[in-house]
Parts: C-alpha cells; structure tokens; sequence
C-alpha cells in the first residue's frame, strides 16, 4: 500500500517561508562578520550561528523542491559585500547574536505550534534546539567577559500580597502618584530598552553605508524612535529609583563603505520593528500600570507608520518579495468571462 505524504498547510508554508527569508539574511549578516572577527572566544559563536543557518538554509531548501514549491530567493551572496571594511565590533557581533536568538527562540516556539506534519514539527524542533544552545553559549561568553547586561535588581519580598485597590491600575492622572513598578513591568521595561539599543545601533550603521539619501533618512528616523522609546522607559525606571541597564560596547566603525545591499537592511529593520510591536503588545498585556499601557499603544502605532514608509521604499524598488498566497478567484472568473 502506497503511503502519500500530507501536503503542507497554509501555516506551514508560511513558516518555512518565513524561515528561509530570516535565515538566508542571517547567512549574509554572519559570514560578514566571520570575515571580521578577531576575539578567539567570540569568534566560535559567530561560527556555530552562521553554521546553523547555513544548515537551516539547505533542509528548507530541500524541503521546498520535495513539495515542488518555489524556492523563495531571499538573500544571496549578491547582498553582502565581502570586501567591505569592518563595521561592528567583536562585542557587536556577540551581542547582535545573543539578542537575535532571543528573536529565535520565540520564531521557532510559534513555527512548531503552527505545525502539524511531523517532518515540520520535528526540523523547527531541531532548529529551536540550535538556537536555544547559541543563546546558551553567547550568554556564556557575555557572562565571562562582563558584559551581559543583567535585569535590574530588587530588593527580595518578604510576604505575600493582594491588589485590594484599584487604583493599582491607575496612573494615567499626573497630578497623582503612581504606585511603584512590580517586577513584570520592570521586566519588560528592561528587555524593552536592550531591543531599542540593538536596533538605534543598527539603524545607525545602515544609515551610514547607504548611498540613497531617502533610506539614509528613513534609517535616522528609526534610529531616533528607539532613542526616544528609551529615553522614555528610563526615565519610568528612574522614578521609581530603579536602575536603568547600561549597555555593553557596541559600537560601530566610521566605515561608510556597505557591507549589505539596501534590500537587506531594509528588511532586517523592518524585521527588528516588527519584533518590537510584538514585545510592545506582550509588554501592555502584561502590564497593569495604565500609563504603561498607554505607551506601549501609542509607541505600536508609530513603529507601525514607521514600518509602512518602509515598505513603501522597498516596493518602490521591487525589494519585496511576496510571500505565498491563495488564488483570486474573481479575477480568475473575470478573466474567464473576457475570454469566452
């Protein structure tokens, strides 16, 4: 009896997609910073996160010519410049590493519960793995260097409580004083500032290679959003006396010479902006401190504007690629009708 494969799902076929869209740019952004990395203890991590996605990379494709699906094209060698001068430091690297897993962990975890063959389950599975053991080890070397960024401390609870008011959740009157911060706002206020500071970095070091003024602007503008988004959330710790994270070096050269194609900066931003409309949703979901609540809204509405004159830019260059999709059956039918 012969035994036929399930076809894939709509979800499925968007997670792969998905996937090889981020891995292809994750291939270009590593083996750049192979080229470049001098510390011996850092340069095993870029190796083992380029390794992953190179290997990422060819089980996806494999797994599209067996379904006879298009490949998507995503990013080749034509969107890295290899001879380009060094960009990003070695602690750079590192810590665009450890932040991007995070990314990972949290892409691979809702890939495999939108997954329901069991070849799909299995090789996000696997590829959750990887990434969990990178974060793992570039943590490890962070720790070891003295430069991972740790959450706030508090002082340690000595008794159990219960909200008994409900001016708990206020805190939108400035004429009244807000209740001080508990530890899940504290939280997500800190992951909050380090994914801002990755990004500003970032944005800043696209803006300065690129050659084509209005992406060098649309570059600035994010870069200051995130400034802003920061200076705000510090300013949140700060009034409530808790130590804002200071941040490691991560620096970036003055090198104005593009290590990576306008199309692939244009993505990747684009990528961090909507990972960080995702943080600032769990954030207010999270939160229970009306004014933080309302922060996260409004910051969601301007990264989303910001990520639309984005994708405005991209599509005026033909950058983006469209993922897979169902048939319009109107035009099918009128198509049908003008041919009859």
């Amino acid at each position: 009896m012969t035994k036929h494969q399930t076809l894939l799902t709509s979800s499925e076929i968007g997670s792969i997609w998905t996937n090889f869209m981020y891995d292809s740019m994750s291939e270009c952004i590593l083996g750049y910073f192979l080229k470049d990395v001098k510390d011996e203890e850092i340069r095993p991590i870029v190796q083992l996160a380029y390794d992953n996605s190179a290997a990422h990379i060819e089980k996806l494709t494999s797994l599209f010519q067996r379904e006879e699906i298009p490949t998507p094209t995503g990013f080749t060698s034509n969107d890295v410049n290899m001879n380009a001068p060094r960009m990003y430091t070695d602690t750079f690297m590192l810590t665009y590493i450890n932040h991007m897993a995070k990314v990972g962990m949290l892409q691979y975890s809702g890939f495999i519960s939108m997954s329901a063959r069991e070849d799909v389950r299995n090789y996000f599975t696997d590829s959750l793995t990887d990434t969990v053991q990178l974060f793992e080890q570039s943590s490890k070397v962070l720790l070891s260097k003295g430069i991972f960024v740790r959450a706030p401390y508090i002082p340690y609870p000595t008794t159990k409580d219960f909200i008994d008011n409900k001016k708990y959740l206020s805190g939108l009157n400035p004429l009244s004083q807000k209740r001080p911060l508990n530890v899940v706002e504290i939280s997500h206020l800190f992951m909050n500032i380090q994914t801002n500071l990755l990004g500003s970095k970032l944005a800043l070091s696209f803006a300065q290679a690129s050659a084509e003024e209005k992406i060098q602007k649309w570059m600035l503008k994010g870069r200051d959003i995130s400034k802003k988004h920061i200076q705000i959330f510090t300013k949140t710790l700060l009034e409530n006396d808790v130590q804002a994270p200071s941040p490691s070096d991560v620096a970036i050269t003055d090198s104005t010479i593009p290590p990576f194609s306008d199309k692939l900066t244009m993505y990747h931003m684009s990528l961090l902006s909507a990972a960080g409309i995702g943080n600032y949703a769990t954030a207010a979901a999270a939160s229970q401190r009306s004014d933080l609540i309302l922060n996260y809204n409004r910051f969601s509405l301007e990264i989303a504007q910001y990520t639309k004159d984005g994708a405005d830019i991209v599509i005026e260059h033909g950058w983006l690629e469209q993922p897979p999709g169902t048939t319009d059956k109107k035009k099918l039918a009128r198509n049908k009708e003008t041919t009859d």
